[in-house]
């Protein structure tokens, strides 16, 4: 209960002193929070214990500002992988910043944080409703993005000599802990510098985020794979139709998609291990019984059954074994031997699903996180990430929200859910 994990507090610049231009609105004070814990179990042990329930501070407009809108300048950039709704997040936060406070500086850093490095030369793009008023029909970013990280020291310098007040940092893992390390290198220098992450991640991976942006449009679309998957399988002798799905780290898209319309007979994703000749036996004896096959592959799964791999990409993460191509050559090495003709279908959709505009549910999400990003910059707030918990928008220290991967919990009730759906058995192993 005493888990200082569990330190909700948000960094502030200052006292807020300038009244808010918005008018007709309902502020929300600094007091209000929504508790952490939903089970009533939980909360009795911090009653019992005459301690405070942990809580998140409620995002949204505050009646008091600490910046002055009609002198400040504002920034976004976006970083790591592409994912449905960027533009979206660009568009919330450019329209919000102009119309409801009056922020004339907008800036777009071009190229992830290599576009906040001047000597990189990307010059950044000025954002106005104009040139975000269509955005939201295209996929990807119109900023463009990278991964890795930048030299601090250098990216406050350029941030300092355009001037901007507040920077708007729409990227993972990664990208919030680049943004935790420029707001410590601000308050190192007595700046008074904001910086607001949004959180970014098609695998829904952020701790202490119920819900990001692009998850909904990610299964939506891989539920469009795993059906053509199916009829494939249905379509022949022995079918077997295989689709590799995003998540490297947890199988929240896999999941998700398996629940849709019950078409996915075993579903594998990085929390819950199988070993390749306990899958096997299952497929044999599925096409055995019901002549056809659909399995759905997260992109992290079954990882200890490839070889180890050293090697990280820009953003530092272990570079991935291809599970789906290796699953694809096993199962048809395996019917081989065994003399079995079998069918076998591989789809690998994610290059086109990040890469898709987002669906209306995702878009409306955008829209909100990018309007409560802008409240939180301009209400005095830092080193945060604009967070979704309980079905309320809030605020989460960017520590805690890089703390530690959101996974599925293999006793939950999202993957007995799963095992339900598909029939498979609790262990492959």
């Amino acid at each position: 209960m005493n888990d200082p994990n569990l330190d909700f507090t948000i960094e502030h610049l200052g006292p807020c002193r300038i009244p808010s231009p918005m008018k007709g609105m309902r502020f929300t004070g600094d007091d209000e929070r929504i508790l952490y814990h939903a089970k009533p179990t939980e909360l009795r042990r911090y009653i019992k214990a005459g301690k405070e329930p942990p809580a998140l501070e409620l995002a949204g407009p505050r009646e008091r500002l600490f910046f002055d809108p009609s002198t400040i300048a504002c920034g976004i950039v976006t970083c790591g992988g592409l994912c449905p709704g960027l533009n979206d997040v660009i568009r919330a936060v450019t329209l919000s910043l102009h119309h409801h406070y009056g922020v004339r500086k907008i800036y777009g850093f071009r190229y992830g944080y290599e576009g906040l490095v001047k000597r990189l030369g990307h010059t950044p793009l000025e954002l106005t409703p104009e040139t975000v008023s269509q955005i939201g029909e295209l996929g990807g970013t119109i900023l463009a993005s990278s991964r890795g990280p930048q030299e601090p020291a250098e990216m406050v310098d350029y941030l300092a000599e355009l001037g901007i007040g507040i920077l708007f940092t729409v990227g993972g893992d990664g990208t919030l802990k680049g943004a935790s390390a420029i707001a410590a290198e601000a308050r190192r220098r007595g700046l008074p510098l904001s910086i607001i992450g949004i959180p970014k991640t098609i695998d829904n991976d952020i701790s202490f985020v119920q819900k990001t942006f692009g998850f909904e449009t990610a299964v939506a679309e891989a539920q469009r794979a795993i059906s053509a998957a199916h009829a494939e399988a249905q379509g022949a002798r022995n079918g077997i139709g295989l689709v590799k799905l995003m998540g490297r780290d947890s199988g929240f898209i896999a999941a998700y998609a398996s629940l849709v319309d019950s078409q996915v007979n075993y579903c594998l994703v990085p929390e819950v291990p199988f070993s390749l000749y306990g899958l096997l036996r299952c497929l044999e004896e599925r096409l055995t019984h019901r002549g056809h096959a659909v399995v759905v592959v997260a992109e992290g799964a079954g990882q200890e059954l490839l070889s180890a791999s050293v090697e990280r990409d820009a953003s530092g993460n272990v570079k991935l074994g291809d599970i789906g191509t290796s699953l694809r050559d096993a199962i048809k090495g395996y019917f081989a031997r065994a003399g079995r003709e079998v069918n076998l279908k591989y789809i690998d959709p994610s290059y086109i699903i990040r890469s898709l505009p987002a669906n209306p549910h995702d878009s409306v999400l955008c829209l909100l996180l990018g309007q409560n990003a802008v409240h939180a910059g301009m209400g005095g707030r830092t080193n945060m990430v604009v967070g979704f918990w309980n079905h309320q928008f809030t605020h989460v220290p960017i520590a805690l929200a890089t703390s530690a991967r959101k996974k599925i919990d293999p006793s939950g009730w999202l993957w007995n859910s799963v095992l339900a759906s598909t029939g498979q058995p609790l262990k492959m192993l």
